[in-house]
């Protein structure tokens, strides 16, 4: 009897002393651990506003310092941003490839929002690296930074102002020599 109250007291001492992590320190769920800003459903949703209020925005083109203007169509909207709209930014399919920084960026006054590639991505991955601005105050998003490669030795910048404009660059980067912008495209529907 003695025995079996001494082997019971030791259980109930090895269990007291098991180590368990504070709640703070415990592990998320996998579905709670990485959820991305969904870059592609906002940028849709803006180009839905634009369409549903009717705006034609007007497109700046410059190609070697010389700028041309044009109204830009709803229906050649959607194409003007089809290289954004792949692949799908959100927390379901690029995970296992990019992570997320998140900080409060004094400097410019928003929440900051970095996703950068975990390893080397596969050749097909045309999408490099992107950034997302929110504002503190109203939680809006300010700003939404993408960089693609297109696999000519160019890549394309994606600077999307929320409810304003975006613009569009198109940067030759030779083997040899300096990079430059061999495009510039400005769409502006804030008027």
């Amino acid at each position: 009897m003695r025995g079996n109250l001494i082997f019971i007291v030791l259980v109930v001492l090895a269990q007291a002393c098991h180590n368990t992590p504070p709640a703070s320190e415990k592990l998320l769920p996998e579905t709670e651990k990485e959820k991305f800003f969904p870059v592609t459903d906002y940028i849709k949703g803006q180009i839905f506003e634009i369409n549903s209020k009717g705006l034609t925005p007007v497109k700046y083109v410059t190609v070697k310092g010389h700028t041309d203007s044009a109204w830009l169509k709803t229906a050649d909207f959607n194409e003007a941003f089809k290289e954004f709209l792949t692949p799908e930014i959100d927390s379901s399919n690029l995970t296992a490839l990019f992570t997320e920084k998140k900080f409060m960026d004094q400097t410019i006054n928003a929440f900051t929002f970095t996703y950068d590639a975990t390893a080397a991505l596969p050749d097909t991955m045309t999408l490099k690296h992107w950034d997302v601005y929110i504002d503190p105050q109203t939680g809006k998003v300010k700003r939404i930074y993408m960089v693609k490669n297109t696999g000519s030795n160019s890549i394309l910048q994606l600077t999307w102002l929320g409810d304003r404009s975006c613009r569009i660059r198109t940067i030759d980067e030779p083997p040899r020599g300096d990079s430059f912008v061999e495009k510039e495209e400005r769409i502006n529907w804030s008027f």
